[in-house]
């Protein structure tokens, strides 16, 4: 039994106290967590540190809670926002068994790692970050999904162009002015190429769309994450590339899926 544990009340209450005084919102919560993770009174005193001077809950304690799923989320690498379990909802209802799927700008491989836990899928995944690329692996290894480091599509095998059933897409759609007004951690403490998406926050989804409708197999579906300020923005590029376009929204979750199908001929 360690230190902590034995004061365990007094060490949580002043937890607690230093996570609020640094304008944590969940603090009883990230409290648990940290005291949790810990495996002495010294590591738990300079995760608490990094914590309060805003360094991401997921990053500190390695991992993030995520439609149920525990996901590795290394440091630097872009936490799973829960407002995307709506676009992995969506994702779900248009998966078949043996579907083949794609996780573009994939991060930590959150959104491939449900889908492949929900239904038995031929799960591929991309980003262009390497320290990404090291933690989709470790996350949907075990779902035997296939990942690779490069641009978008131009890492993947060529047969699959013309076949995915599915395509997934968080790609970034921060205007890039717009960064600077971001919380800590996300401005600070991920990756600015998860974040940046040009001068509307609109150019990684238009280099998407100009390719998808390539590896879209007829009556594939291409999904993307996108603000409710942005949707008819990101309708009009769908609708240029030839896509069916819909757009789903949640007010609770405030998340907003475009989604296009490609005809079938």
């Amino acid at each position: 039994m360690n230190d902590y544990e034995i004061h365990g009340d007094r060490i949580f209450t002043i937890i607690v106290n230093k996570l609020r005084a640094a304008g944590c919102v969940f603090v009883e919560d990230e409290a648990r967590l940290l005291i949790a993770s810990a495996g002495t009174t010294t590591e738990l005193s300079d995760m608490v540190e990094l914590r309060t001077t805003g360094m991401p809950l997921e990053h500190i304690i390695g991992w993030a809670e995520f439609c149920g799923l525990r996901i590795i989320v290394d440091k630097g690498v872009f936490v799973p926002r829960q407002r995307t379990a709506f676009l992995v909802r969506q994702a779900a209802d248009l998966i078949r068994q043996k579907s083949v799927v794609l996780d573009l700008c994939c991060g930590s491989g959150a959104v491939g790692a449900v889908l492949a836990y929900l239904e038995q899928i031929e799960l591929y995944a991309t980003d262009i970050d390497p320290a990404s690329v090291q933690c989709t692996r470790r996350n949907v290894t075990t779902a035997g999904g296939r990942v690779y480091e490069g641009d978008l599509f131009e890492p993947l095998p060529i047969i699959l162009r013309g076949h995915v059933n599915v395509i997934v897409a968080n790609a970034p759609y921060v205007p890039t002015k717009a960064i600077e007004f971001l919380p800590p951690e996300a401005r600070i403490h991920e990756a600015k190429i998860a974040l940046d998406g040009g001068t509307d926050g609109l150019d990684v989804q238009r280099r998407v769309l100009a390719a998808a409708p390539l590896w879209l197999a007829p009556g594939g579906h291409l999904l993307v994450e996108t603000s409710e300020r942005q949707t008819q923005l990101t309708v009009d590029i769908f609708t240029c590339c030839g896509l069916i376009t819909r757009v789903t929204r949640s007010d609770e979750l405030d998340a907003t899926v475009v989604i296009g199908t490609k005809p079938v001929p």
